[in-house]
C-alpha cells in the first residue's frame, strides 16, 4: 500500500485542526455576542489562539510554513470579519460588551499575526515579507 505524501498529511492535519477548535471557537465567540458576555467571547478567543499554535506546530512537524492559500484565506477572513464588525459599529446595534469582545478578537488576532511573523522571520525580515524594493526582481522565499 503507497503512503501519503507529507503534503497530504498536513492538509488532513490542518483541516482537522481548524475543523473542530476552529469552528468550536467562532461559536463560542458568537454565544458570547448573543449571550452578551464578554467572558464566554474571551473563552472563544482562546479557542481560536489555540487552534491558530496548533497549525503553526502542525508547520513546524512537517517543516514548512503556511501556504499562499492559507495566507490568503486567513487574511480574507479577517478582513470580512472586520467588515461585519464596522457595519456593527457603525449600525449602532451593539452593546458595549459587543463592542469589547469585537475589539479583544480582532487586538488578539492581530497581535497574534505579528508575532508569528517576527517569530518566523525576525523583525527585518517580517518587514521584509511585505515589502519589496523597486526595481527588484528577487522573488520572496
Amino acid at each position: 500500500m503507497r503512503e501519503p505524501s507529507k503534503p497530504v498529511e498536513r492538509g488532513i492535519l490542518v483541516f482537522a485542526i481548524w475543523a473542530t477548535l476552529g469552528f468550536l471557537g467562532l461559536g463560542i465567540v458568537l454565544e458570547g455576542f448573543s449571550r452578551d458576555s464578554w467572558a464566554i467571547s474571551a473563552a472563544g478567543v482562546a479557542t481560536l489562539v489555540t487552534a491558530f499554535v496548533a497549525h503553526m506546530v502542525a508547520n513546524a512537524v512537517f517543516r514548512t510554513g503556511f501556504t499562499r492559500g492559507e495566507a490568503a484565506l486567513g487574511i480574507g477572513t479577517y478582513g470580512l470579519l472586520g467588515a461585519v464588525f464596522l457595519l456593527g459599529v457603525v449600525g449602532g446595534e451593539m452593546s458595549m460588551t459587543d463592542y469589547y469582545s469585537g475589539l479583544t478578537l480582532f487586538g488578539v488576532l492581530a497581535a497574534g499575526f505579528l508575532a508569528y511573523l517576527t517569530t518566523r522571520h525576525g523583525l527585518r525580515g517580517a518587514f521584509s515579507q511585505f515589502h519589496i524594493r523597486p526595481g527588484s526582481t528577487e522573488e520572496r522565499p
